[in-house]
């Protein structure tokens, strides 16, 4: 689809969810948020989810007349986008602080290992039910594609979507734990 569309007409395809506008917008915003991502540490895989997060965003904002627009559709689709990726990578950088906190020293007593069990399985038990089946079916090797198919998901992508909420929200629940921070303590 080559033609161009308004702002407006974008935006009521968009609230009326239309393929055809849906398509246009993929078609012609695309590039910008793929190129942004991966010169930023991105892969293709983070691209679609930024890409879609950013839609979803785009539509909420539509259905509930918040969208306040101080230049034109694209850059301010484009600016949703990045504000979503560098959202992702402060959250990557502070998960991979946890993990560098995390030593992976076979040297630990037992006593430290079955603490971080414990912490890890405390986190676990007050998850959602839909998101400890998740990472479990993450945990057990199966691959997206299976995992949306057990869990009725839309796509592969919805899943692997979902997945990282999982996680992120497993690795909350273990900061939110206090041992966790004696944990850290006898780590040192």
């Amino acid at each position: 689809m080559f033609k161009k569309l308004s702002d407006r007409n974008i935006i009521e395809g968009i609230k009326n969810q239309d393929d055809k506008t849906l398509n246009w917008l993929y078609d012609n915003y695309y590039q910008p948020v793929k190129s942004h991502v991966i010169k930023n540490s991105g892969s293709t895989d983070d691209v679609s989810d930024v890409f879609q997060d950013s839609i979803i965003v785009l539509y909420n904002q539509i259905c509930d007349n918040t969208l306040v627009l101080t230049t034109d559709l694209k850059g301010y689709f484009f600016g949703i986008a990045r504000n979503i990726w560098n959202n992702n990578l402060r959250t990557r950088k502070e998960t991979d602080e946890i993990r560098e906190d995390i030593p992976d020293d076979t040297s630990n007593d037992e006593s430290n290992e079955s603490l971080f069990e414990r912490i890890v399985s405390k986190a676990y038990e007050k998850l959602t039910p839909e998101y400890q089946t998740i990472l479990t079916l993450f945990s057990e090797g199966n691959s997206y594609e299976v995992i949306a198919k057990k869990m009725k998901m839309k796509n592969e992508n919805y899943a692997r979507r979902k997945k990282y909420l999982s996680k992120e929200a497993l690795m909350e629940k273990i900061k939110e734990d206090p041992e966790y921070q004696d944990y850290l303590r006898f780590q040192r």
